[in-house]
């Protein structure tokens, strides 16, 4: 009996026009949900196309890494890519040149040493700005710690002549009147690779320390009133709560700055130093040899190839430590 109550139920009017209002209902929240996706969409859409034009279609000009690059008639830049003849692995030589050994040491060592000095200065530096208490004083020390990142090297580059020119500067300037040696820094070696390596970190920590601390001030500060309530002192809540916190961040970073190790930026180790050539064996570094072989040989092909080379050493490095992470800690990996 009660079954028959049931189906009986179910075939009532009553119960049919109950799943039509149902059916409408989820129609109507299928057309809003598709018409706030198709709005979102169009948010992302002009970041998609700016991804599309500056990065993907220039892909294509990957090629030349393989061409002979020659200009042909017409004399346009599309025509003499499709027309220039193969030339396989040929613009990939310059790596036997004497100089491959010194500008990939310097490349992988400068690279190495500041994704580690850069990592811990700037989550120091972030930590330190969080615990201010001041909000003006927190806000002229972000502002001052961000400016050098929007410096060029150029104008950094006349900074730090302005301290180390033999005629001029004010360390030899200092050396002269404390009766010492005045120092050529633009001659000599011994003191460079800690020169740039401070221009680095004046330029750059900055910007790392503001994105570290935009994910300190995410955090619950219920979970720092609890470690207070605990016992817990400064160091340790820094130690157990702040870092836990910010690890993805810090893991994220830190697998896009691996990726980019075979990278050197080209205006620090071309400007800063003033493009002297006795400087060359620290300062020479993958972007500078093709610069400068380039300026020489006018051969795009080589150029190609050398940028066809980060770009993969990049893509494997990525991957690599992404993979590494993902096998630690699934949470923190890029992808």
């Amino acid at each position: 009996m009660t079954a028959r109550r049931e189906t009986a139920s179910a075939k009532s009017p009553e119960s049919g026009i109950a799943l039509k209002k149902s059916g409408i209902a989820s129609k109507k929240s299928g057309r809003a949900g598709r018409k706030t996706t198709f709005w979102l969409d169009t948010m992302v859409l002009p970041g998609a196309i700016w991804l599309l034009l500056i990065r993907y279609l220039p892909m294509f000009g990957i090629v030349l890494a393989f061409k002979n690059y020659k200009a042909q008639r017409p004399n346009t830049f599309w025509n003499n890519i499709l027309k220039s003849q193969w030339a396989g692995l040929d613009n990939f030589q310059f790596l036997k040149s004497p100089d491959t050994a010194v500008m990939v040491r310097n490349t992988l060592g400068y690279n190495l040493l500041w994704i580690v000095l850069g990592l811990v200065i700037s989550v120091t530096f972030a930590i330190m700005m969080s615990e201010l208490s001041s909000r003006f004083f927190a806000k002229a020390y972000q502002t001052l710690m961000f400016f050098p990142y929007f410096l060029s090297w150029v104008v950094a580059s006349y900074f730090v002549l302005a301290f180390l020119d033999p005629t001029s500067g004010m360390i030899p300037a200092m050396q002269k009147a404390a009766g010492g040696t005045v120092s050529n820094f633009y001659h000599e070696t011994t003191w460079w690779p800690l020169i740039l390596t401070l221009c680095n970190l004046w330029k750059n920590v900055g910007y790392s320390s503001v994105l570290y601390l935009a994910a300190i001030t995410g955090i619950d500060t219920s979970l720092y009133e609890a470690a207070a309530v605990d016992g817990a002192t400064k160091w340790q809540q820094v130690l157990h709560v702040t870092l836990p916190n910010i690890r993805t961040m810090i893991v994220i970073l830190l697998i896009m700055n691996v990726g980019k190790i075979f990278n050197a930026d080209f205006g620090l180790f071309y400007n800063v130093p003033q493009n002297s050539g006795s400087l060359y064996p620290v300062t020479q570094v993958v972007d500078t040899y093709v610069y400068r072989a380039y300026a020489n040989t006018h051969n795009i092909g080589m150029s190609s190839a050398a940028g066809f080379l980060q770009s993969a050493v990049g893509l494997v490095c990525i991957v690599a430590a992404n993979a590494a992470v993902r096998k630690l800690d699934p949470d923190s990996s890029l992808f």
